[in-house]
C-alpha cells in the first residue's frame, strides 16, 4: 500500500522545518524535537484520573504518573489490570510529560491502571541505567499491586519505540525472576535489533520521521564504548531463547525503519510457542500512534490495542 497522504503531508512539513544539512543532533536538540512532535498526540478514547508519584529506583526516587479510567475510580476497592508503560524517545528523549496523552489513551482504551515511568535517560545515564529502572519499576508494581489498586495476575508491560525495547527486555529478564509474573507484553513500533542492517532501516532511513542519523546518535549516546549491541537488553531480538515469554501484542508500521525487526520478533515469538497478536499498519510511519492531531489512524490503533489487551486479559483470567 502507498504511504498514507496525511502521513506524506506530515513528513513534508517535518522536512521543510529541518535544517538543510543533516548533522548529528545533540541530546538537547533531540529532546526539543520530540517534545514538539508529541504536541500532536491526542487522547480521544476516554476520561482518566491521573496522579503523580515516586518509586524507589536503583539511583534514587523515580517519578511515575498513574492513570485510571475515570469511571473505574468511583470504587476505590476495585482492582484493575495494571499496565507498566515505558515512553519512546531513543532512550535519550521523552518523558512522562511528552507521552501524557498517549498513556491516558491507552489507560482508557485498555481499562487499566497505567503507570508511565520516568526512567533515566542517556547520555547522562548510559546503559544499563534505563533497563535497571524499567526492571525496578516492574518489581515495584508487582510488589505494591494491592496498594496501587492493581490485580497482580493481570499486569501488562509495554511501551512504544525505545520504550518497547525496555518492555521486551523486561519480559526476557522476568523469565528468570520467579517472583515476577507478567500476563502480557505490548510493543508499539518497537526498536528491537541494532546488530544488523535490516532492509526497512535501509529503505526508510531518511525522510520517514526517524532517520539513520538520529538513531545512530541515540545508540552512541546510550551504549558505552566496548559494549556489544547484540546484548539482548539492547537488542531483544538477539535473545537466544524466546520460549516461555508472555503473550505479545505487537504493532508495526509499513513505512517504519524498525518495521522488519518488529515483524521478525513477532515471528520468532510465534515460532517459540508464544501467543502473538501482530498488526502491521498499512501506509503508516514510525510513532504514528502518537500523532492523532494529524493522523486519524492513531485513535483507531490505540483503540484496537486497548481492545486487544481487554480481550487477552479476559481470556487469561482464571475461571
Amino acid at each position: 500500500m502507498p504511504l498514507d497522504p496525511r502521513a506524506q503531508r506530515l513528513l513534508s512539513m517535518v522536512a521543510a522545518a529541518a535544517p538543510s544539512s543533516r548533522e548529528r543532533p545533540s541530546p538537547e536538540q533531540r529532546r526539543q524535537s520530540l517534545t514538539k512532535l508529541m504536541q500532536l498526540s491526542r487522547n480521544d478514547l476516554g476520561a482518566v484520573i491521573t496522579r503523580d508519584g515516586h518509586l524507589s529506583g536503583p539511583a534514587g526516587p523515580m517519578r511515575y504518573r498513574s492513570y485510571a479510567p475515570a469511571a473505574d475510580t468511583r470504587d476505590p476497592a476495585l482492582r484493575l489490570p495494571g499496565f507498566i508503560y515505558f515512553h519512546g524517545g531513543g532512550l535519550v528523549a521523552g518523558s512522562i510529560d511528552t507521552h501524557d496523552k498517549v498513556a491516558a489513551a491507552l489507560s482508557a482504551a485498555a481499562g487499566c491502571r497505567l503507570l508511565s515511568i520516568d526512567y533515566r535517560l542517556a547520555p547522562e545515564h548510559k546503559f544499563p541505567a534505563a533497563i535497571e529502572d524499567a526492571i525496578a519499576a516492574t518489581d515495584f508494581v508487582s510488589n505494591q499491586a494491592a496498594a496501587l489498586g492493581i490485580d497482580t495476575n493481570r499486569i501488562v508491560v509495554g511501551g512504544d519505540s525505545a520504550g518497547a525495547t525496555l518492555a521486551a527486555a523486561v519480559c526476557q529478564h522476568a523469565k528468570s525472576a520467579t517472583t515476577l509474573t507478567i500476563a502480557l507484553q505490548c510493543l508499539i513500533c518497537p526498536v528491537l535489533d541494532f546488530s544488523r542492517p535490516w532492509p526497512s532501516r535501509e529503505q526508510f532511513g531518511a525522510g520517514f520521521l526517524i532517520d539513520r542519523t538520529t538513531w545512530e546518535a541515540d545508540l552512541a549516546d546510550y551504549v558505552p564504548e566496548g559494549i556489544d549491541v547484540r546484548n539482548p537488553l539492547i537488542s531483544p531480538l538477539c535473545g537466544p531463547d524466546l520460549a516461555g515469554l508472555p503473550p505479545a501484542i505487537i504493532h508495526t508500521a509499513e513505512f517504519d525503519p524498525m518495521r522488519d525487526e518488529g515483524n521478525a520478533y513477532a515471528a520468532r515469538l510465534a515460532n517459540a510457542g508464544v501467543a502473538v497478536t501482530h498488526v502491521c499498519h498499512d501506509g503508516m510511519v514510525h510513532n504514528f500512534q502518537a500523532l492523532g492531531a494529524v493522523l486519524p489512524q492513531a485513535k483507531s490503533a490505540l483503540g484496537m490495542i486497548g481492545q486487544q489487551i481487554r480481550s487477552l486479559l479476559a481470556a487469561a483470567a482464571p475461571g
